[in-house]
């Protein structure tokens, strides 16, 4: 099946001072390109007005991450599933810059737990500035997705707290682990879910709901959001592995390094557990488990992993839930909206960054 023009994953960057980027993200379907080119600068000019402070050296802080550039995967969302309403209301761009916002507080704290050296291409703020700054720039932008949330409405704070629930209790029990006998694939999945596809869940919820869309259609594209959010995530876990950092602006095997979990490695590990893995597969889980510090070593491993099928199995899985997350459009109209989502859904797993 054809979805129209390909979809190809881009970068805003955003520069003080400059005007918002002319183009959109993607390159989307059904000559939606021109008009979200302009709804996508109005959320840039917002999220830029939303991160600017008297103070310069504050300012510096809070516009990092928004000047090294993103996918806007979540605005763009937003702004798409406000088709299947009426896609004019002024609260759609709200909602579209409060869940960039919340993206980008989640972000500089991710960074500070994972150690992470990169984002986006350019040093993460902890590496710049110290753990301290770094965490506190994320809840500053956390208190400013929340302000523009109240705005929206008491819903919407109501759905913005439930989603930030979701979204620590999935890194919570990342760092806490699964517990004795619990299946770690299982258990690492509903952690997506939590983490990564809560807020990409409700990105997609917003626009059909302020675009005052039927409730079978809010509830539609609620379900795809997050099993895109998944489906998204898992093409991560295996860009991570694989991704050259021009491209990705991550360096390969970050996630490793800092020993956290990734579905290839819990897919090593279940064949281990189970006695299906080969000797080659057990001693290079051994050698995951043991210090990765050194970039040699650390190449060298990470040579090991790619030369198993892991990568390829975490990559069906990735396929399957973005079908999956197909499937769930069938309850909306057809048009270019509907297409662009459809072919989003592929793009997440087939980017290479």
């Amino acid at each position: 099946m054809s979805y129209g023009n390909p979809i190809t994953f881009a970068r805003f960057r955003y520069m003080p001072g400059a005007t918002p980027p002319p183009k959109a993200a993607l390159a989307l379907p059904g000559g939606l390109d021109a008009r979200y080119a302009q709804l996508m600068a109005q959320v840039e000019a917002q999220l830029a007005s939303a991160t600017k402070y008297s103070n310069g050296e504050v300012q510096r802080y809070t516009q990092h991450l928004l000047s090294a550039g993103g996918k806007r995967l979540r605005p763009l969302l937003t702004l798409l599933t406000a088709e299947f309403g009426d896609p004019t209301r002024p609260e759609i761009i709200d909602a579209a810059v409060a869940v960039e916002l919340t993206h980008l507080a989640s972000l500089y704290h991710d960074d500070v737990m994972d150690s992470a050296p990169l984002r986006r291409g350019a040093p993460s703020a902890h590496t710049l500035w110290g753990n301290h700054a770094a965490i506190l720039t994320g809840d500053l932008l956390f208190a400013k997705a929340s302000s523009l949330t109240a705005g929206l409405g008491p819903q919407a704070v109501r759905i913005q707290a439930e989603m930030f629930e979701r979204l620590v209790l999935g890194q919570l029990h990342e760092t806490l682990g699964p517990r004795t006998g619990e299946n770690q694939v299982e258990f690492y999945l509903q952690v997506l879910r939590d983490k990564t596809a809560s807020l990409i869940a409700t990105a997609a919820r917003y626009g059909a709901m302020f675009a005052q869309a039927p409730p079978n259609i809010v509830k539609a594209v609620a379900a795809y959001g997050e099993l895109l959010g998944v489906a998204f995530q898992l093409a991560d876990d295996v860009l991570d592995l694989t991704a050259r950092p021009d491209a990705s602006g991550k360096l390969p095997g970050t996630d490793l390094r800092e020993a956290v979990l990734t579905m290839p490695v819990l897919l090593l590990r279940q064949r281990v557990t189970e006695g299906t893995a080969t000797e080659i597969e057990r001693s290079l889980l051994t050698a995951l488990n043991g210090d990765l510090t050194d970039d040699a070593t650390l190449a060298a491993v990470l040579a090991e992993l790619q030369g198993t099928d892991v990568l390829a199995e975490t990559q069906q899985l990735a396929a399957s839930y973005a079908a999956a997350a197909i499937n769930e459009l069938a309850r909306v109209p057809d048009g270019a909206a509907k297409q662009a989502l459809e072919a989003l859904a592929q793009a997440s797993v087939t980017r290479e960054h």
